[in-house]
This record gives structure tokens, sequence and C-alpha cells, in this order.
């Protein structure tokens, strides 16, 4: 018997991630897309669904950010050992890239929940002897290397899982792609399936959605057929952010794995763009939140956009001692989060003690990272994103007299985290910048910034800090799932109106907006940001503690019986897993 046994007669469903924030120590994500995708793999072992997930492995993480004294971000490798962490398997696949065979192994470690539960993970790795020196790299580093390299890695999970699944002896009915760089095991699954009604080879292809008669007439394969197999859920809200390869590289990574025709009809006539690919082989799509749906049909007019809002797993984000709490007056909340509607009746002398033993916890590890001292009587801001412009974190920092001034009449701290993208330049300045004011605002108000943000680091922050900021462009957040857990331990939102934000946010109940729907400029934002934090926000925290325990309240059962990951696998199963013809 080997450790697959037990999930092989169940699992019947594939989720293809490039990333799983699996546990802190296994480094194999870089942000939100992978925490999304842990918290999908804890659900599934909750709720015993015959979910299998596979990633890569990604032996070198994704990075370890130092910041130098001038402010600078300083990127290293991450390593972790898989021996550690995951038993290994006897199955081998290859994919042929750039002519050679790049053979791949796999590794499981199995999620298992308190609940008694499990499911299994599959890592695919290209570190083995029969491979090259650089075919060995492909899956080292997360979102490593160029647009080549990147096409190497896709490659291996999109085509690399379909063909590992098989090997291992799944019987895998249908897949769940998991954003577009798992878009290449759709068109594995195509390439078996010959459409017996398809005209010869198109010479043109379409620019927009093709329609089903087209494609049905077009293609040489069965489109058909992989629709209902398959399931689309993207999170990039502009254009930009979706994969696109140029054809010359796919001809040269790809080979003769399928007609560039065939690519070129279903990802597009100039460039292989993996989010129009998956579009037209998915019988499935979905945005991660209401409005990121609506922006998605904007940006491929003509498909069928579905919302299912992403949610977080609330056993693994709520502080140990709400936990308590809960496990008093709301039991069964852990697999039935639902029932954290009750939360809004927790007495308020306790919820305030549990989210203080929090806050002490928070003080305490960022002195532990940081050397610097925080105070328990302040309010305590927190703002952890990965560090891109539209994310804005220099907003709050627009008029560095304005936040002295707010200072002075209402005292509050700051702490900040997030890694900008190694190859993203602007971003690493925004770290940089915020640096330097944080130097200008040194014996003013007191600031710091935590390095290396990490999956642990964030349940310390999501549950111990008072106010919780986010301050996205409208409309490029798809969701953001972080206010999901900071609500979950009664921590309070205050965020422009985007992503999920806009269907939690009930102003002065669940938190607060910034701005409106409405979309303005960064000075609007900055000053609408102002106004609430001093007119508002500030003074209820100083002046009116009962006012803002209810409001704790209130977030926690408004928010977290919805907004959890229980809520969003069910809802998968019943719109995409089992409830399509």
């Amino acid at each position: 018997m080997t450790g697959l046994d037990p999930f092989m007669e169940r699992s019947r469903i594939a989720y293809i991630s490039m990333e799983i924030a699996i546990k802190p120590e296994i480094h194999t994500y870089s942000g939100g897309l992978g925490i999304l995708a842990g918290d999908v793999a804890r659900s599934c072992a909750d709720l015993e669904l015959p979910v299998v997930l596979v990633t890569l492995v990604s032996r070198e993480g994704y990075l370890r950010q130092e910041i130098a004294t001038d402010g600078r971000q300083v990127d290293h490798p991450d390593p972790w050992l898989p021996v550690d962490w995951a038993a290994p398997l006897d199955a081998m696949i290859a994919v042929e890239i750039e002519g050679r065979s790049v053979w791949t192994r796999a590794w499981l470690h199995v999620v298992e929940s308190p609940l008694g539960g499990d499911i299994p993970v599959i890592l695919l790795d290209t570190d083995v002897d029969q491979n090259n020196a650089d075919d060995r790299r492909i899956t080292d580093r997360l979102y490593g290397g160029d647009a080549v390299h990147r096409l190497k890695q896709e490659a291996v999970l999109g085509v690399g899982a379909a063909r590992m699944l098989r090997a291992l002896g799944f019987e895998i009915e249908f897949y769940h792609l998991n954003e577009g760089h798992a878009a290449l095991l759709a068109v594995e699954l195509l390439r078996k399936t010959p459409n017996p009604i398809a005209n010869e080879r198109p010479d043109d292809c379409p620019s927009d959605a093709p329609s089903d008669e087209d494609l049905c007439a077009q293609c040489l394969f069965d489109v058909a057929h992989v629709r209902a197999r398959c399931a689309f859920t993207t999170h990039t809200p502009v254009e930009a952010g979706h994969d696109r390869f140029d054809y010359e590289d796919v001809k040269r990574v790809l080979g003769d794995f399928i007609y560039i025709d065939q690519l070129r009809l279903l990802g597009g006539p100039d460039h292989l763009n993996m989010t129009r690919l998956a579009l037209n082989l998915s019988g499935y799509v979905n945005g991660v939140a209401r409005r990121h749906a609506e922006t998605t049909r904007h940006l491929f007019p003509g498909y069928r956009i579905s919302a299912v809002t992403n949610g977080v797993h609330p056993a693994t984000w709520v502080h140990p001692g709400l936990a308590r709490l809960l496990d008093g007056t709301v039991p069964g909340w852990g697999l039935e989060p639902e029932l954290l509607v009750r939360a809004d009746q927790l007495p308020n002398t306790e919820v305030w003690a549990a989210h203080q033993e929090a806050k002490h916890a928070l003080l305490d590890e960022i002195q532990r990272r940081t050397g610097f001292a925080m105070a328990a009587e302040r309010p305590l801001i927190g703002f952890a994103r990965r560090m891109t412009a539209y994310k804005r974190p220099d907003l709050l920092f627009a008029d560095l007299e304005r936040l002295r001034s707010i200072s002075r009449l209402f005292p509050f701290q700051l702490v900040m985290a997030g890694k900008a993208h190694p190859r993203d330049e602007p971003g690493k300045q925004l770290i940089q910048e915020i640096h330097g004011h944080i130097r200008d605002l040194a014996g003013d108000i007191p600031i710091t910034f935590v390095p290396d943000y990490d999956m642990e680091f964030a349940r310390a922050l999501v549950s111990g800090s008072d106010i919780w900021l986010n301050t996205p462009l409208p409309p490029l957040e798809a969701s953001g799932t972080s206010g999901m857990k900071a609500a979950l331990n009664g921590v309070l939102c205050l965020s422009t109106l985007d992503g999920w934000w806009l269907e939690a946010c009930i102003e002065g109940v669940t938190g607060w907006a910034i701005g409106d729907t409405a979309l303005g400029t960064a000075g609007d934002d900055a000053e609408e940001l102002y106004v609430k934090l001093e007119r508002t926000v500030l003074p209820l925290y100083y002046g009116d503690r009962d006012r803002w325990v209810w409001m704790m309240t209130q977030s926690l059962s408004k928010i977290g019986s919805y907004f959890n990951s229980h809520r969003m696998m069910k809802s998968y199963a019943v719109q995409a897993y089992f409830g399509r013809p």
C-alpha cells in the first residue's frame, strides 16, 4: 500500500495551480493566489471533497526578501527540501520541451484536517538525473526566469499534471484550472479527442470569442468534450497581467505538441494568450468577485463569466484565543462557518480580551523580527500586500504633514509588509520610498516594515492589528482576501471599494469605505482616507470602545459567515463540479 492508495478511489476532481500555500515551511507560494489555493486544499480536506491538487515543487521558493540599509529590496532564493515535507512517488512522466523529453517525478504531501478528512497534493519536480542541467531547473524557482522559462514551467504544470495523474492511476473526471498558468492541461486533453465534424485546418482565426459553432467547425479536436471536463478561474483584472507568449517561442518550446494554427484559433491570432486559451476550453469560467467578473466580461467580450467570490479558511486564520471563545459559543464553526452569523452575540469584554491576546502576540512577533517596540494601547494599522503600483501602498503617505497632524490628535502606529516581484522595478521603488517616509516620520508616528512577509507572519498580522488598511486602485483588485482574514478576527477594514469589499462593506457596521464606487484620483482617495481616519475611525477607537467592539462582532459574524473557503468550495461543487449536465 502506497501513500496514494486511500485517495485513488475517491479523487475525481483535479485542482491545478502554479502555487499552493500548503504550510509556511513549504515555499511553494508567492502571495494571494497561492494562499487561496492552500485554503482550497484545507477546505477540501475539511469537507472531504474528492479533490487532488497539483502544483510545482518550486525547490528554490519564490524569494526571501532582505531590506538593505537604503530601503531597497534584495532578492534571495528561499529554498526548502521536499524530502522534509513530502514523500517521493515512483511514477515518472515526460513532457517534450525544445525537442527533448523532460522527465518529471512527483512528490506527495497530504493535507490533514483536524476534523478527520485529508486530501493529496502532488508536487511536480524536474530535478532528476535523466534531465540536463537546464531542464532540472525548470521547477526550481516559482515565477523565475524569462518568458521562455515561464512557458516551460507552464508546460510542465499543465501537460505534466494531466500525464502524472494518469501515470499514478487517478481517474480524473473534472479539472479546475486556477489561473491561466494551467491552460496547457486543457490542450493535452484536447489533442486526444479528434473532432469528426471539423473542416480543413483554418488559415485565419477570429480575434474575439469564437462561437461554439465556429470552434466545432474549425477545430480539429472535440472542444465540447474538453469543455465538459474543465473549469477555469481567472484572477487577473487587467489585460497586461495575462500570460502571453510569442508563437515563435511556442513552436520552439512545444514543437509538434499541437498544430500552431489550432493554438491561434483557441489562444489568439497574435500571441498565445493563456487566459483566452483557458476561456475557450473551459465549460465553466468564473471571476473571483462580482466586480471582477464584470471587469473580465469587458476584457473578454462574448464569454460567459460567472462570479464565485473568494473566501478564506476560518480555522487557519482565526487566532487561537478567539477560536477558544468561538468554540464555547458557536460550536461547530470550523466545519460550518455559516454558524459564525451568531458571533454577534459574543460578550464585548471577552471579544476585546481575545483581541488583546492576539495584539500582544503580534507586537511580540514584530519586536522579534525587527527589534522595533510598539505600544499595545495605541491603535495599530496593518497593511500587507504584494508591493506593486495598483495596490498603492504609498497612498497613506501622500501628505506627511497631514499624517502628523492626525497623529497629534489621535496617536496611531503602522506596520507594513509585502514583497515586490523580482522583475517589478516600480514595486521595488515603492518599497524604497516607503522606507524613506518611515525615516521622515520617525519620532512622530511609530512605523515599521517587517521584511520577508510570509504565511506565518500573516496569521499574526491579520489577527493582531486593530485596523486593516487596503488601498487598491479600482477596478484593479480582483478580489483580495487579506481583509477577509482580518474580519474573521474582528479586525475592522478600511478600504477602497473594490474586489470583495464592494460586497462586504456596510459602512459603520463591518468597517469603512474610502471613497465610493466611482473611479477617482489618488489625490481624492488620499483625502478621503485622511478624513475617514481623522473624523471617524480613530475618534471611535478612542472615544467609544463599546461601539468599536460591537463593530468587531458585526464584522466577524457578517463577513466570517459568508466570505470563507467552505462556502466558496460548495459554490464550485454546485456550479462547476457536479451541477453541470
